[in-house]
């Protein structure tokens, strides 16, 4: 059977998965596939080709049966929607954000945010500065999320605590454990700890609420 994008990709987000961004190769890539290199360039041009084509399906379905209502809801379910399905691969997060550097894939994200944010009144030029500086938001803090997760399993390995290890373990998102955010998620959800911000949905879900009550009050 002739060799196609969609088993690329398919192939390349195993990879990512099962080893991390640092060993998705185009060579490793090709020898998972039983090819020569040179066939992928049949489906994806290069390196940041493929890694713009990754970024696409983790993020295909970030708009799937999105609420209706007020626009700061449907703001803050993207925003959480985005953060879920870039923890729900490994390195999802440094993928994401390298092909929108590279400007590499279809990049709707942005699109989707600024459209919330127009909706709400925001001028087009405003709607996309604001949804640019949330999406920079989602990317930082979710890399810092699974960049922290890696290092905690690397700590355990060694049988050491982790350096700052003050969430628990089971609060950092692995592959395909993530969760889509919903309204009741926007506010970081029910919390197991005395303290209100305890693990990294609540102190995700705080950050976003300085964005959104700053966008809010630019509106009144």
């Amino acid at each position: 059977m002739a060799l196609t994008r969609t088993d690329v990709v398919d192939a390349a987000i195993r990879i990512l998965d099962e080893y991390g961004l640092g060993d998705l190769t185009m060579r490793r890539l090709a020898a998972s596939l039983g090819v020569q290199p040179g066939a992928l360039y049949w489906h994806v041009a290069n390196k940041q080709a493929l890694l713009g084509a990754v970024a696409d399906r983790i993020l295909e379905h970030l708009d799937d049966d999105m609420p209706t209502g007020d626009w700061d809801l449907r703001f803050n379910e993207l925003a959480h929607r985005l953060r879920a399905a870039l923890l729900a691969h490994r390195d999802g997060a440094e993928v994401v954000a390298a092909a929108h550097s590279l400007r590499t894939g279809q990049g709707g994200t942005l699109a989707l945010l600024s459209q919330v944010l127009a909706d709400a009144g925001f001028t087009p030029a405003e709607a996309e500065l604001a949804a640019l500086a949330v999406l920079h938001y989602v990317l930082g803090h979710t890399a810092d999320e699974q960049g922290h997760a890696q290092s905690e399993t690397l700590a355990r390995t060694a049988g050491t605590p982790a350096a700052g290890d003050t969430a628990s373990s089971a609060d950092l998102a692995t592959p395909g454990t993530a969760t889509p955010g919903t309204a009741e998620g926007a506010a970081g959800g029910p919390q197991t700890s005395d303290s209100p911000l305890a693990g990294e949905t609540a102190r995700f879900g705080f950050g976003l609420s300085v964005f959104v009550d700053g966008l809010r009050a630019r509106l009144t």
